[in-house]
C-alpha cells in the first residue's frame, strides 16, 4: 500500500543544542546527511517528524508549539513513519533508509511539560535515517515510500 505525502519543512541545526534554522531547500549528501547540519555521518544523518503526529500531540497536551521545537530536520505529511525501520523513503529526488525511531531528548521537557513522555513511545518522536543518494530537496517536494529496499 504505497503512501505519498509532502515535505512540509526543512531545518538545519548549525551546532549541537543550537537553534533549528528553517530553510526552503537543502542538499542531502550520501553517507553524511544534510549539508551544513551539525550531525554528520553515522546511522542518524537525518531526523524526520510527521506533521500529523505533532498536531495530535499538541492537541493532547494543549500546546501551541511550532513543529521546529521537536528539533527534527524534516517535517513530512501524508506518510506514516511508525514501524518503518529499514524502509526506503524518497524525498524529492533523494532516498533515505530509515534506521530507527527517534527518542526525545531532555530539551523536549524544558520546551513543554509532558512533551518528552508524549514523544517517547510508538514512534511519536519520529524517525532517523541515512542518506543513500546525493541531491537537493525543497519544501513542497513529494515524499513517498519505495516498496523495496
Amino acid at each position: 500500500m504505497p503512501q505519498s505525502g509532502k515535505l512540509e519543512a526543512i531545518w538545519i541545526k548549525r551546532a549541537h543544542g543550537g537553534p533549528m534554522d528553517p530553510v526552503p531547500r537543502a542538499a542531502l549528501r550520501a553517507g553524511a546527511g544534510l549539508e551544513g547540519n551539525a550531525d554528520q555521518g553515522g546511522r542518524r544523518q537525518v531526523t524526520l517528524m510527521a506533521r500529523e503526529v505533532w498536531e495530535q500531540i499538541m492537541a493532547r497536551l494543549g500546546g501551541r508549539l511550532d513543529p521546529s521545537a521537536r528539533r527534527a530536520n524534516l517535517l513530512v505529511s501524508g506518510v506514516r513513519l511508525a514501524e518503518s525501520r529499514e524502509r526506503i523513503l524518497r524525498v524529492g529526488g533523494c532516498r533515505l533508509r530509515v534506521r530507527g525511531e527517534t527518542k526525545p531528548c531532555n530539551l523536549m521537557e524544558e520546551t513543554l511539560p509532558g512533551l518528552r513522555e508524549a514523544l517517547q513511545h510508538g514512534w511519536n518522536g519520529g524517525a532517523f535515517g541515512e542518506v543513500l543518494e546525493d541531491g537537493e530537496i525543497a519544501v513542497g517536494d513529494e515524499v513517498k515510500w519505495e516498496s523495496a529496499l
